[in-house]
């Protein structure tokens, strides 16, 4: 059965957790929707699109092919490493 974040609404989003808490009602989401998305990734169709982080369950994945240039011009899809320096830390550079 499908965890609901934790955090609450408060600290994910009110929409992130709206969907939380439909995917667990109606039982997660099936195992088929990560395998279609492996076999997309895995295929020409995806050829082009790199280091995005995709979800094989709200992502429109399907269409992505038809968005290549955007998808190479911007960070959508795409996860960013937060280091200490980013939320003002004065440590982990190498010390």
């Amino acid at each position: 059965m499908p965890t609901i974040p934790p955090a609450g609404p408060e600290r994910i989003g009110p929409a992130f957790h709206e969907r939380s808490l439909r995917q667990k009602k109606d039982g997660g989401a099936p195992l088929s929707k990560g395998a279609d998305l492996a076999v997309f990734l895995g295929s020409p169709l995806s050829d082009g699109i790199t280091g995005k982080l995709i979800s094989a369950v709200w992502d429109p994945w399907e269409s992505l092919p038809n968005h290549l240039e955007e998808l190479n011009e911007t960070d959508i899809y795409t996860l960013r490493r937060i280091v200490p320096r980013d939320r003002g830390m004065a440590w982990g550079d190498g010390d």
